[in-house]
């Protein structure tokens, strides 16, 4: 009867959580190889730097409490000026083979996908690898890597670019800051929402199980390959 119940219990503990989490005996799925993780992670440590230099750079009282404005704004400057990098050599080479398909994955959009976003994620469909509200959210931070660089830039070198240069770069810089600020800690929401997802960030790997309710048409194209 003991032999019974704990032959149970270790069975109960290694069933699926109800997220689709993975599955210990549960053969699992690759979502996201070495290269695609370690430039992931190296974009929020660069991230998390700019947001929190950022602060002294923005508001007096954070200042005050930090003090040494040129460091932090060197610091910073240099964070973003490094941003696109660790995506940048991703991208090239045979080692950013998926990280460049997962970018043509971002760049198709299905009739139905639209329908997905206009209902707020209410109507039916059948998800690729990436729901249409986690490519909109690749979209707009790659977009806006772009423009904080470019802004950023004419901010600091701002003896090389007119004066209407400066004023609208300062507007469209502070307009993105607060804009990127909302959409990476919905962004950190939702992946602490989702904790299969999420360890899919750190080790790669979904179970079957998971890509059959969250990403069933990328389930069945790993069928297919």
């Amino acid at each position: 009867m003991a032999t019974q119940w704990m032959h149970g219990s270790m069975v109960a503990k290694m069933r699926q959580s109800p997220d689709g989490g993975n599955n210990s005996e549960e053969q699992t799925l690759l979502r996201f190889d070495v290269v695609e993780r370690i430039a992931h992670w190296l974009n929020v440590l660069l991230f998390a730097v700019l947001i929190l230099t950022a602060l002294p750079l923005y508001f007096g009282q954070v200042e005050a409490l930090v003090g040494r404005r040129v460091l932090v704004g060197e610091i910073h400057l240099w964070c973003g000026i490094l941003l696109p990098a660790p995506l940048l050599i991703s991208l090239m080479g045979p080692w950013g083979k998926d990280f460049r398909a997962d970018l043509r994955r971002f760049n198709r959009w299905t009739p139905g996908e639209i329908a997905w976003i206009r209902s707020l994620g209410q109507s039916q469909l059948e998800l690729g690898k990436f729901n249409p509200g986690q490519k909109l959210n690749a979209i707009f931070i790659g977009a806006s890597m772009l423009v904080m660089f470019l802004t950023g830039l004419v901010l600091h070198w701002f003896g090389l670019f007119p004066l209407d240069w400066r004023i609208g770069a300062t507007f469209v810089h502070d307009l993105f800051a607060a804009a990127l600020s909302v959409v990476v800690l919905g962004h950190i929401y939702f992946a602490l929402s989702h904790p299969a997802s999420m360890k899919s960030m750190l080790d790669g790997r979904v179970t079957r199980t998971w890509a059959s309710v969250h990403a069933k048409r990328w389930l069945a194209e790993q069928a297919d390959e």
